[in-house]
């Protein structure tokens, strides 16, 4: 009687899987009696890890150098300088980056879409703000990297009090003082 297509399916199955069982069995004893073959897991881990830091420091770099040539173009195409072009810009960008943004693919084109129009927002710093709350932290990366390439586009900072003066005290005499005026 020949034996069944299921039988030869299982028999096979069970050799390479004994197969596997007998290797790793192979390696686990080499790994552990076997000095040499220690230092060279060691030494390929070692080699395996620095190609893999030296990878991620070129992608970084050539990141960088994509950032820099996006906003270099972007400088040279210029911005609108009226109100009403601004505003039209504004928008368009900010959709384009939007629905670019979406698609994970998109991240950087989606950052430079609101990198340009972070550009012309007249309070870039509140602009950022909503940014921070709205736009995904891959896109945010790379506008940051974008704005802290671009020397020209200033930021303002959060007001610095001097270490003698107590804010909470002085915003609580303001309200007081503008509460007598009604």
């Amino acid at each position: 009687m020949a034996p069944s297509t299921t039988t030869i399916a299982t028999t096979v199955a069970v050799a390479i899987a004994g197969g596997f069982v007998a290797y790793a069995a192979y390696f686990d004893y080499r790994r552990r009696n076997d000095p040499e073959f220690r230092r060279n897991l060691r030494r390929e881990y070692r080699r395996q890890a620095r190609a893999n830091k030296e990878k991620a420091e070129a992608d970084i770099q050539a990141q960088r150098q994509h950032i820099k040539q996006a906003v270099d173009e972007a400088k040279e195409e210029g911005f609108p300088t009226s109100v009403e072009e601004k505003e039209a810009y504004f928008l368009e960008q900010v959709q384009n980056g939007e629905i670019l943004g979406q698609d994970p693919a998109n991240t950087f084109e989606a950052a430079l879409a609101f990198y340009k129009a972070l550009k012309v927002y007249p309070t870039p710093a509140d602009l950022i703000n909503i940014y921070d709350k709205t736009v995904s932290k891959p896109v945010l990366e790379v506008l940051a990297e974008m704005i802290a390439y671009d020397g020209t586009l200033r930021i303002g900072g959060a007001f610095q009090a001097p270490p003698d003066v107590d804010i909470a005290e002085m915003m609580r005499e303001m309200a007081a003082a503008s509460a007598g005026l009604d």
